[in-house]
């Protein structure tokens, strides 16, 4: 099947479109929960940082099993349970506001939740694109997918500026609820019929999970791709847990303002989802990693400089540069351990990468939160922008910047061997 023909792949634009309907809702909450924090409920940088950290502690906590689980059970099951549990958990907050019940408590322990349910959605997820599509399709399908992603990046923090005014944060809050109430339903549209190992070839669940530790750290491209993943997300965390209360209390920025600044700097995330395969091919694959990651310290310094004027201006072109090179490093190396992974082994493989790269996050949250408190929040946005660099140079050291194709599935058995 060519490039193009992945939109005549139903259950492939059934997939498509779940992302797309539940990334959009999502993006607006991003933007609501902090603001219901900030504006509603008072909260301090260190209540916004325990609020980030629980929104991916999950990871840290049951990231591991969750593979073993995944691979143990149909996707698209998993898939359409944790997009009903996250429905449910965020309409509990407009209700809970319309009786007067609404309160950090409750903000809380939905973000726990939805957290833990994204755990499960998430691993599934990225297990399942290589079940519905060919290998050699994998790059052009997570383009298409990082693309509706930077779309809703584009178009739900503007719609959340403008109903923020219109009609409150905790009312946008349903909206979420409802978009994954939509996923649901075109995730269970899929046709594919996907089997499940038997019971009998299970072993061990401590065993499966080694399995999936063996495979990512066994193979040194992925060891390094995942630290500099796992390390900027540690950082990005710390100023994305300080972002909203910044632009609002320090910069003065109102929400409709940052909703739009965060839209506007989204358009770099599209445009990474478009360009993403062309650059790879342009540069090499191998290449495409480091020369991405690259760009992470410079464009990220523009949020703590615009203290000093332009806040809009800065933001905005800072968001879009850090978005476009996110999404091209994203896309190039999912696509990379996608087809480099058995089949068998993707649900542990994608547990064990998002255990490290996205149990920083809660970490980083905290430490946000608590430096925010200790030191100010525009030291704390500085201590993250150096962080960004020592993240690149897990990906600029190394032989990533000398290659220029990455290793195909054969180069699996040789896993533990230094990649050429």
């Amino acid at each position: 099947m060519s490039s193009s023909g992945l939109w005549r792949h139903r259950d492939f634009r059934m997939l498509w479109a779940a992302e797309t309907v539940s990334q959009v809702g999502t993006q607006v909450t991003q933007l609501a929960m902090p603001v219901v924090a900030v504006t509603l409920l008072a909260a301090a940088p260190l209540q916004m940082g325990v609020l980030t950290a629980l929104e991916t502690a999950a990871f840290l906590v049951i990231g591991l099993p969750a593979g073993a689980w995944v691979d143990r059970w149909r996707r698209r099951r998993v898939l359409v349970v944790t997009d009903l549990v996250r429905a449910l958990a965020l309409a509990s907050l407009p209700v809970a506001w319309a009786l007067g019940g609404l309160g950090l408590p409750l903000l809380f322990a939905v973000a726990a939740v939805t957290g833990t349910a994204t755990v499960f959605f998430d691993v599934a997820y990225q297990s399942y694109l290589p079940v519905l599509v060919d290998g050699d399709q994998l790059v052009d399908g997570n383009g298409k997918l990082e693309g509706s992603r930077a779309v809703a990046h584009v178009a739900g923090p503007g719609l959340a500026g403008l109903l923020l005014r219109a009609v409150g944060a905790p009312v946008l809050l349903a909206a979420d609820a409802v978009s994954f109430l939509l996923s649901a339903w075109f995730t269970g549209r899929i046709r594919h019929a996907e089997p499940i190992p038997e019971r009998t070839a299970r072993r061990p669940l401590r065993t499966e999970i080694g399995e999936g530790l063996r495979f990512v750290t066994g193979h040194p491209l992925l060891r390094r791709i995942v630290g500099c993943t796992g390390t900027s997300n540690l950082f990005s965390s710390m100023t994305q847990t300080l972002l909203v209360l910044y632009a609002i209390r320090e910069l003065g920025l109102a929400e409709v303002t940052v909703g739009f600044v965060l839209s506007a700097g989204a358009v770099g995330g599209l445009a990474g989802a478009v360009t993403a395969a062309r650059f790879a091919r342009r540069v090499g694959e191998g290449r495409a990693i480091p020369l991405s990651a690259l760009l992470f310290l410079p464009f990220a310094a523009l949020t703590p400089l615009a203290a000093l004027g332009a806040p809009a201006v800065l933001l905005v072109v800072g968001s879009a540069g850090l978005s476009w090179a996110v999404v091209v490093y994203n896309v190039t190396q999912v696509s990379f351990r996608q087809r480099l992974c058995p089949p068998a082994l993707l649900g542990r493989m994608n547990a064990t990468v998002r255990f490290v790269v996205f149990g920083t996050m809660p970490l980083g949250a905290l430490l946000g939160g608590a430096l925010g408190t200790g030191l100010g929040v525009l030291p704390t946005l500085w201590i993250a922008v150096a962080g960004e660099g020592l993240a690149a140079l897990w990906v600029l050291t190394g032989p990533l910047p000398r290659m220029r194709e990455l290793p195909r599935p054969a180069a699996a058995a040789g896993a533990g061997q230094p990649a050429r």
